[in-house]
């Protein structure tokens, strides 16, 4: 049930993020021996973008798994979650000016060379994605696994989004009226790797007949019938 109102959480035709918006990508998983970074093998890449409100302060926010950083896939990312027009902020990572060549404006922020620590010069998806982890580690107890952490990151979405919503029945009630606009969820389509169905063997198709010398007559097979004749 947790999963279907997870799925509930996405509102259909939702409006993008737009004005200035940081975008940047963190690893979601445990710690595992081997390369860091953008190269880290065993972890999810996901897509945390941010809207950033002035002066100061965070606005909504989306996050996304995507299988690699290119620039193709990063530019789904941007048309799916971000309206044309809007400020990009990003670091000096090479793929996002192809991924924001047409319909953004395009601030590249490089880390290194600013002298600011990364949670400095792009303080919103960094808050956001230290609050994500920790999420995942407090209340879940860092039990979710890759094939639906994409659940549990629109589960975030929508909690981080509303957080100042002062009235947390009328903010049920919404996910409520969501639940019933969606269409039916099966469980096979919420379970990754569903365990295969049980097919029951089918039955021999030739009839195996006993030997002659295994015959029994009616007689033998219960005699306490003719007992009394």
């Amino acid at each position: 049930m947790l999963h279907r109102f997870r799925t509930a959480m996405v509102r259909p035709g939702r409006e993008q993020l737009n004005g200035t918006v940081e975008v940047d990508e963190t690893f979601v998983g445990g710690v595992k021996p081997g390369k860091r970074g953008r190269g880290a093998a065993g972890k999810a890449l996901v897509v945390v973008a941010v809207e950033i409100l002035s002066p100061k302060g965070f606005g909504r926010c989306r996050l996304r798994i995507i299988p690699n950083a290119q620039a193709l896939t990063l530019r789904s990312v941007l048309l799916e979650c971000v309206e044309p027009g809007s400020i990009v902020v990003t670091d000096g990572f090479k793929s996002y000016t192809p991924a924001t060549m047409e319909g953004y404006r395009h601030h590249p922020v490089t880390v290194a060379l600013s002298g600011d620590p990364a949670h400095a010069s792009l303080p919103g998806v960094h808050r956001v994605a230290s609050l994500l982890k920790r999420w995942l580690l407090g209340t879940h107890q860092g039990a979710v696994e890759v094939d639906h952490l994409q659940g549990y990151l629109d589960e975030f979405a929508f909690r981080f989004n509303r957080r100042r919503s002062e009235f947390r029945g009328l903010l049920f009630r919404r996910l409520l009226e969501q639940a019933v606009q969606l269409g039916p969820v099966t469980y096979r389509s919420l379970v990754v790797n569903p365990t295969p169905k049980y097919k029951k063997p089918k039955p021999p198709t030739d009839h195996r007949v006993g030997p002659p010398s295994l015959a029994i007559t009616p007689e033998r097979l219960r005699p306490w019938r003719n007992h009394n004749r």
